[in-house]
This record gives structure tokens, C-alpha cells and sequence, in this order.
């Protein structure tokens, strides 16, 4: 590959990620996995909203999805992709705190009353 084709594909990613409600959805997401229930309680957003968000992460290949019944889990596909995140919000100066918070939604998760680990800042 060329140089510019090198750049076009990380590029991609970039892009990807560049948009704040997406890297809110990955925050979210954290190094766990989460459902469209908990990306819902924790964003404020619809569940339309967060779909489509969720549906470019996917086409970019940065998360994947796991069918559990009638809940769909997303997780980010590389570790590597959420330490890129951690360097970005030390460079902007900003620190990610992930605190366990039980959500309230209909997944299994939080009907044994699991915590959730999310962020106490977003970016």
C-alpha cells in the first residue's frame, strides 16, 4: 500500500471516532460491553439516535455486536482503539473516570443488578 492509501485507512478510524456523540457511545462502551438500553440511560438519547451512531461504528469496524435474545451488546472490536481514546483525553487534559452505576433498563444485566461502569466525564 502507498502512503495515501495507508493514510486513507486511518483515516477511516478517525473519522469514526471524531464525531462526540460516537466517542460518548465508546466512553460508554468502555473496555466492558454495553446494550442499547444502558447506551440510552447513560446518553439521554433515543434509541433511533444512538442506532445510528452505533450502525457507522460498525460499518468502520471500531465496535462489534453480540446478540443476547432480544438484546444487542456492542463492545469496541480492539482494545487498542480505546487506549488511542485515553491518550486523546489526556492530551486535551481531560481525565475518564469510570464510576459503577446500576442502571435502570430491561436487559438482564440490570435486572440481576449488576453494576455498569461508566464515565463521569465526557468528552
Amino acid at each position: 500500500m502507498s502512503l495515501i492509501e495507508n493514510a486513507e485507512q486511518i483515516a477511516k478510524i478517525i473519522e469514526g471516532i471524531a464525531n462526540p456523540n460516537r466517542l460518548a457511545i465508546l466512553l460508554a462502551i468502555g473496555e466492558g460491553e454495553a446494550c442499547v438500553c444502558h447506551l440510552e440511560a447513560v446518553l439521554g438519547k433515543r434509541q433511533a439516535y444512538i442506532s445510528q451512531h452505533l450502525m457507522a461504528l460498525r460499518d468502520v469496524g471500531i465496535i462489534t455486536p453480540r446478540r443476547d435474545g432480544r438484546f444487542m451488546y456492542y463492545r469496541i472490536t480492539d482494545p487498542a482503539l480505546f487506549e488511542l481514546i485515553r491518550h486523546a483525553a489526556r492530551l486535551a487534559g481531560v481525565e475518564i473516570k469510570l464510576q459503577p452505576v446500576t442502571m435502570i433498563c430491561e436487559c438482564p444485566d440490570c435486572a440481576d443488578q449488576k453494576p455498569a461502569y461508566i464515565p463521569l466525564e465526557k468528552i
